[in-house]
């Protein structure tokens, strides 16, 4: 809302407010970044085989390096 005669704001798609991003929109990245790219992001704590779990951290973890913050499984 603006006040009487003030200038109006310049129209820009930066300007546009979204809404977060739903989890089926989420997943729906997910789906296109695997089937486009062969790009497969998983949630770690999603991963239901402990023994598979541990050996996608110790691949990312090679990678990439430790994780700043978030669930470090009992460390």
């Amino acid at each position: 809302m603006s006040l009487p005669g003030a200038p109006t704001l310049a129209r820009s798609p930066l300007g546009r407010l979204r809404s977060p991003t739903t989890e089926a929109e989420l997943n729906a990245m997910r789906a296109a970044a695997w089937h486009r790219h062969g790009i497969a992001a998983l949630l770690v704590d999603d991963i239901a085989d402990p023994w598979l779990r541990q050996a996608i951290t110790n691949e990312a973890n090679r990678r990439w390096g430790r994780r700043q913050g978030g669930n470090s499984h009992g460390r």
